[in-house]
């Protein structure tokens, strides 16, 4: 394997800036083709050519109105039987349980983890709504919890739908919803707030992270709040919300300058009041679909309408999809792709089979994103920090083993030596130290760090574990296989060379960065494309 030159990084970074697409047509004219493209990659996974030509004769309003009207509440895959077992949450308790017990629950968890990632990959995969599961993921990076914490997968499954059926509804219902949410009680640690000791960080990361955004409250504002959430509690074998009145401080609170008996509810109500939170909420959209750079006064005028529809969120990226910016050549390429975007990207675009998810959801994680575990209360930082020399060279070998050769992939060559050793240092999502007398018993994560550990029983089960590893990802990747003839077939032309431009237009939100050949076979011609660092872009 070729090392990753020295000025990769460097020529993707100058690739960011760099957009050869054209201006922005009138909100009224149809999108074309360049424009469907963009609108598709922005707010799914890949594209096909067919996706796109769909799409390209709407007008800008059309084309968003069709993308929110197929927008999805419930998954179309079937979750793992796992995640929806209804037999009691026992976790096990460090006075009674043996080191045996311990360990088999983790290596439990850990399967069951892994199982669901598989099973959220493959929706992505399978939906027909792929900005559904692109609002999920994004709901999943706001309010952050993750299965290292939680421990629970049954409990991350839940919140994973709770995301899904609001990730383009109510954003006031949902913030309530989560609030109320049992992995997020754990992971914030709402389940140790207590009259007479209350925990700050639910309140905290509420005003921090999920509303107004850093500077916009004080510290007596986070206390009193804090007050405010206690009782708020799980019943601990069905791992479900309750309130537990008898550790709820019923007295007064002072929030914003506001007084009164309040609730959690009636805390979240004061957070919704306030004009800062849509503008947060307008500015993170902003940012996942526009560009890194938020242009205020637009941020203004939707997080005013956004505000107006008492926070619809659709309406809120109905206006982020449709406003000039989203279009104009100048905000084209200056996203780099998620890793989850660029696996399941790639996978759709090129219409590649499936048969097990798995190994695709340990690639992401090779590459930094290693879903629902996010590295901290703050989640993944995303841009331009998603590329290193490290996750690079894990993109590169991921689709360079794709291309390699028009036949089944070796399974156990696909297998990189930087996507096995991330994958076995990230993929796991349980931490080794079980001793919880309750759900939750453990520590507030860090935010710098927040680093699942390997459980295991020493050397030998840690072999064991990552030869199961490689086994599942031999039994996915052999699965694939990609016909770089019949794709390229499928665009129009009458030669070689016009198919090979129609096909640049579908993979590349820029200009390619390297001039391609366009009179190499057909591998070797997809190769290039998926090996520019144009492609890494949308």
């Amino acid at each position: 394997m070729d090392p990753v030159p020295r000025n990769a990084v460097a020529v993707l970074a100058a690739a960011l800036v760099l957009a050869a697409m054209p201006a922005a047509a009138a909100p009224n004219a149809v999108l074309g083709y360049d424009d469907a493209r963009h609108l598709l990659v922005r707010t799914g996974f890949g594209p096909t050519d067919a996706e796109v030509r769909a799409y390209a004769p709407l007008t800008r309003e059309a084309a968003v109105d069709r993308l929110l009207r197929e927008v999805r509440t419930v998954a179309l895959t079937a979750p793992p039987a796992t995640a929806t077992d209804t037999a009691p949450l026992r976790p096990p308790r460090p006075d009674t349980a043996t080191q045996a017990e311990r360990m088999a629950f983790v290596r439990q968890q850990t399967r069951e983890g892994l199982e669901l990632r598989a099973w959220w990959v493959q929706e992505m995969l399978a939906t027909p709504s792929p900005l559904t599961e692109r609002m999920t993921l994004f709901w999943h990076n706001h309010f952050v919890s993750g299965q290292p914490k939680v421990r629970i997968s049954r409990l991350m499954y839940r919140q994973n739908v709770t995301l899904r059926a609001y990730a383009l509804g109510n954003f006031a219902t949902l913030l309530h919803a989560i609030a109320k949410d049992p992995a997020m009680l754990v992971y914030l640690d709402g389940v140790q707030n207590r009259k007479g000791a209350p925990n700050e960080n639910f309140a905290r990361e509420a005003m921090e992270l999920f509303t107004l955004g850093e500077g916009h409250y004080s510290e007596q504002d986070v206390k009193e709040a804090a007050r405010a959430f206690t009782g708020w509690s799980l019943e601990r074998d069905a791992g479900r919300f309750v309130v537990r009145p008898f550790l709820h401080d019923d007295g007064v609170k002072t929030v914003f300058g506001k007084s009164g008996r309040y609730d959690g509810d009636a805390v979240l109500d004061l957070l919704l009041a306030r004009p800062e939170t849509a503008l947060h909420v307008t500015e993170k959209l902003w940012r996942e679909f526009i560009s890194p750079d938020p242009d205020p006064s637009e941020v203004r005028r939707i997080a005013t309408r956004f505000r107006a529809s008492n926070y619809e969120i659709a309406a809120a990226l109905r206006e982020i999809l449709l406003a000039d910016a989203f279009y104009t050549s100048t905000n084209r390429g200056v996203l780099v792709k998620s890793p989850v975007e660029f696996v399941v990207g790639t996978l759709r675009v090129f219409g590649l089979r499936v048969e097990h998810a798995l190994p695709f959801a340990i690639a992401a994680a090779g590459m930094g994103q290693n879903l629902l575990s996010p590295p901290n209360v703050k989640g993944w930082p995303g841009g331009e920090a998603w590329i290193n020399t490290t996750t690079l060279l894990a993109r590169k070998q991921f689709v360079e083993r794709l291309t390699r050769a028009d036949e089944m992939m070796s399974p156990v060559a696909m297998m990189t030596p930087v996507a096995m050793t991330a994958a076995a240092a990230t993929t796991l999502p349980v931490a080794a130290d079980t001793g919880g007398a309750r759900v939750g018993a453990q520590a507030m994560p860090d935010r710098a760090s927040n680093r699942a550990a390997a459980p295991g029983n020493g050397v030998d089960d840690e072999k064991a574990r990552q030869q199961r590893l490689r086994r599942e990802m031999e039994r996915g990747l052999a699965s694939v296989h990609l016909d770089s003839a019949r794709w390229l077939a499928q665009f129009p032309g009458t030669t070689p060379g016009e198919r090979a431009r129609e096909a640049q237009r579908l993979l590349l939100a820029t200009a390619p960065q390297q001039t391609a050949d366009l009179d190499v076979d057909s591998l070797a011609l997809v190769r290039g494309f998926v090996l520019d660092a144009a492609y890494q872009l949308k």
